[in-house]
């Protein structure tokens, strides 16, 4: 799989890109993830990417000359599967999502920053708009890296074996993994369920089955969701 990321501030996204599971993938080579600057496509002394918008409102957009250039640009070299832009207004991401677009072969995203983009942008070239929550970041570049990490993760070869995604919550529709413990099996005073200690697996497979149950049920509580 081939990512790329198109941002006004890419290094705010360098060192998560470099850590952990999202370096394991790329090293392994099983994903390529490149950062873009927007500022790269402004051809004006001072590379100005942003105005303030029509209308009086407050606050500044990103303009439409170098990202209309930036996406032309990748896109004519990559040809991507999809162009994802992330906005508040979006589709809430969500593990559905995170399947579906691990399937794909090469995807671009758009990190909004400041008070957003030029909506002539959005219309000419978002073929999908996520939002992570019902609320507002500075910018797109956190979401933006939200949603590569739980992509990447799904690639077959990214995690191992023991690390394997497929019992994640919310991987079989809205169940939340039941609650997991590791040594000692003691500890000040705390012990874990006997059943996990038992060695019967049929016995263990009941128990977390119904602890999934139990915490999806506390989760949609915590959310709202009847």
């Amino acid at each position: 799989m081939r990512i790329d990321i198109l941002s006004a501030v890419p290094d705010l996204m360098q060192s998560p890109l470099n850590t952990s599971i999202l370096k394991r993938g790329q090293d392994k080579g099983l994903v390529t993830i490149e950062l873009h600057n927007i500022r790269d496509y402004a051809h004006d002394k001072h590379r100005i990417i942003d105005d303030r918008p029509f209308g009086g409102q407050p606050g500044m957009l990103l303009k439409a000359e170098p990202l209309f250039e930036a996406i032309e640009t990748l896109n004519a070299r990559y040809n991507y599967d999809t162009i994802i832009f992330t906005s508040p207004r979006g589709k809430i991401f969500d593990q559905r999502d995170a399947n579906r677009l691990s399937l794909k072969e090469n995807i671009l995203f758009v990190a909004g920053h400041y008070k957003g983009i030029d909506q002539r942008v959005v219309d000419t070239f978002a073929k999908e708009e996520f939002s992570i929550g019902k609320f507002v970041l500075s910018g797109g570049e956190l979401p933006a890296l939200l949603l590569v990490d739980a992509i990447v993760r799904l690639i077959p070869g990214v995690l191992g074996d023991s690390e394997s995604a497929l019992n994640d919550s919310f991987m079989d529709g809205e169940a939340i993994e039941a609650p997991a413990y590791t040594r000692p099996a003691d500890f000040r005073g705390m012990k874990i369920p006997e059943v996990l200690l038992s060695g019967n697996h049929g016995k263990i497979k009941e128990w977390q089955k119904e602890q999934s149950v139990i915490q999806t049920e506390i989760w949609k509580k915590n959310n709202n969701i009847f």
